[in-house]
């Protein structure tokens, strides 16, 4: 667990790119908002483990999921964002499939070509072979 209370709060970077993306432009915020925004928004986080947490344990597993960290937004009575965090993790799970089949594909063609390789490779040593045992032929032939 962290040893202070500010080893909790998130980035500044992090929460200083939310606001301004949160706030219409030429609207500024002071370092103090800043640091109750951060604050708030790391007391917020620690509440939402905890009670998703409480629900991995009722299910008597030691790794929260996501259908726990969504059971804990509507224990806190946050419904309203249980629908747009399931969509945002629709589109996550389609991304890292997406990904996961990508590196497939690709580990398929480097094996692919690694296989292709290795044949030009044992064709070369092939026809080297035939060279060799032409010349041996000739040689023999000559004497």
């Amino acid at each position: 667990m962290a040893e202070r209370p500010e080893d909790l709060n998130l980035p500044n970077a992090v929460i200083t790119r939310i606001i301004k993306e949160a706030l219409p432009d030429g609207v500024n915020i002071s370092k103090e908002a800043r640091s109750a925004i951060s604050r708030a928004a790391s007391v917020f986080v620690l509440y939402a483990t905890s009670c998703a947490n409480n629900f991995a344990m009722k299910g008597k597993r030691k790794t929260l999921n996501a259908g726990d960290v969504l059971s804990a937004m509507e224990e806190m009575e946050f419904q309203r964002f249980v629908a747009p965090l399931k969509e945002s993790l629709e589109v996550y799970r389609r991304e890292q499939k997406g990904k996961k089949e990508a590196r497939k594909d690709k580990d398929k063609k480097a094996d692919s070509e690694e296989q292709d390789k290795s044949r030009e490779e044992d064709n070369d040593d092939d026809d080297e072979r035939m060279e060799e045992e032409e010349q041996n032929d000739e040689e023999e032939s000559l004497l």
